[in-house]
């Protein structure tokens, strides 16, 4: 077996060379990470009306695996095709990390085409309910790019195991996060795959409640991760992108408190709250998100201060 090459060593090298580990992505699909001897890492990042979902290949010695099969089936199809045409090799598995339709959509284009597609048994219990309350929304607008069959991923694991895949060993962690819903974080090496978890530069989605996601941000840190793939957004080193989300979170709970009225919302203060949010985040990508957020985060304040 051929001796790992870590990725902070990787990553000087390449400093010193004048290259940026993380690449501008000028298009879709990029490699991110090639400063390992035994695996490349590459980012496919989905058309906005995908939502900029991403996508993640790792090519190992003797395949690759692709981490999250997209929104719409024509972006699963571009992020396998894209996956392949970098590596010259066959993507001989995906994985879906949570029961959100960014990460499951893309089952049935893929099992079309031959790829085996796993997750937990706690995400595949609960992807039919995520599925119904969001198939009658998307597929009117978006037919024939919607998937018009529910086709579930193969249960793979219960709990937090290690696996091979691709000549590679990786270990698939059990998350259990805000609203009884469950979350895989796959691991490779120093590196996390951690789906909605993490966003970069982009307001969250799907709505949680912000005590709770800033607690899992802080289960992240244990994993002494050095990169970190998020679900949306380029990927960056691990300290940077929790340490920002954890300050976004935090702005977002000072930002309800400040506007709260101890009753419920009206329109002027949810208006009033999204434009002090979005004015502290110029930035960030889907603003739109926050008409879900910031009523749900009302909501845990009220209850939490009657």
């Amino acid at each position: 077996m051929l001796k790992k090459v870590s990725a902070l060593r990787g990553y000087m090298l390449l400093k010193w060379l004048g290259i940026p580990l993380l690449l501008v992505l000028l298009s879709a699909c990029a490699v991110i990470d090639t400063s390992h001897s035994e695996y490349r890492i590459g980012q496919y990042t989905g058309p906005e009306k995908a939502y900029s979902s991403n996508s993640f290949w790792i090519e190992g010695p003797q395949g690759v695996v692709l981490i999250g099969t997209q929104f719409l089936p024509s972006a699963a199809i571009a992020a396998l095709e894209a996956a392949e045409k970098a590596t010259g090799k066959k993507v001989l598995l995906a994985i879906v990390l949570q029961a959100t339709p960014d990460q499951f959509n893309g089952v049935q284009a893929l099992t079309a085409r031959g790829i085996k597609v796993v997750s937990s048994r706690q995400v595949v219990r609960q992807i039919p309910a995520a599925h119904n309350r969001t198939w009658g929304v998307f597929y009117p607008r978006r037919k024939p790019d919607y998937p018009d069959a529910l086709v579930l991923p193969e249960v793979a694991w219960d709990h937090t195991v290690e696996f091979d895949a691709a000549g590679l060993t990786f270990t698939a962690h059990l998350f259990d996060v805000v609203q009884n819903q469950s979350q895989l974080v796959i691991e490779l090496d120093k590196h996390i795959f951690v789906g909605n978890l993490v966003v970069n530069q982009s307001h969250i989605w799907p709505p949680g409640m912000t005590e709770q996601d800033l607690a899992r941000l802080e289960q992240l840190r244990l994993f002494a991760a050095e990169m970190i793939y998020p679900g949306r957004g380029r990927t960056a080193p691990a300290d940077v992108l929790l340490n920002q989300q954890v300050r976004y979170l935090q702005f977002v709970q000072q930002a309800v408190a400040d506007g709260h009225s101890g009753d419920e919302m009206t329109d002027q203060d949810k208006q009033a709250i999204i434009g002090q949010i979005v004015a502290q985040f110029p930035d960030y990508t889907f603003p739109r998100f926050l008409r879900y957020v910031v009523p749900k985060e009302w909501e845990r304040q009220l209850k939490q201060n009657p």
